[in-house]
């Protein structure tokens, strides 16, 4: 993945969508098919720490300053746009339930990352209500 864009298939980016929300066939296929970043993502999603130290430690910074800025953590939403990484900086403001970024995503991305950012915001709100 190149470090500017999210660029994956249409297919494996659907797949990734799937395998956040729980699909454990998917995730075990990212993993089996040359994307055990994206298995990894899906975890680090869910609050695991192992995987979201693998992000770090295996090259994948702006996937895990990706799933920080979905949380809210400024530091990673501002590193997101230093660094010009538009797409992921817009998941992540939409997934915090921002209007503007889902516009964003309506107007310079595609229907399956529209479908990501949808996937990782209704687990990142289920997880909000377990904590509250």
């Amino acid at each position: 993945m190149s470090q500017a864009q999210f660029t994956y298939p249409s297919l494996v980016i659907l797949a990734l969508a799937k395998a956040i929300e729980g699909n454990k066939e998917l995730q075990i296929w990212l993993q089996e098919n040359g994307y055990p970043e994206l298995f990894m993502l899906a975890h680090a999603i869910r609050l695991q720490d192992p995987a979201r130290q693998w992000l770090m430690k295996n090259g994948h910074p702006q996937l895990l300053a990706m799933v920080a800025a979905a949380e809210g953590n400024e530091k990673a939403q501002k590193w997101l746009k230093q660094y010009d990484l538009l797409v992921m900086y817009h998941i992540a403001m939409a997934v915090e339930h921002e209007k503007e970024s889902w516009y964003w995503l309506r107007q310079n991305s595609s229907p399956e990352l529209i479908m990501l950012a949808k996937s990782i915001q209704i687990i990142k709100d289920q997880i909000e209500e377990n904590h509250n």
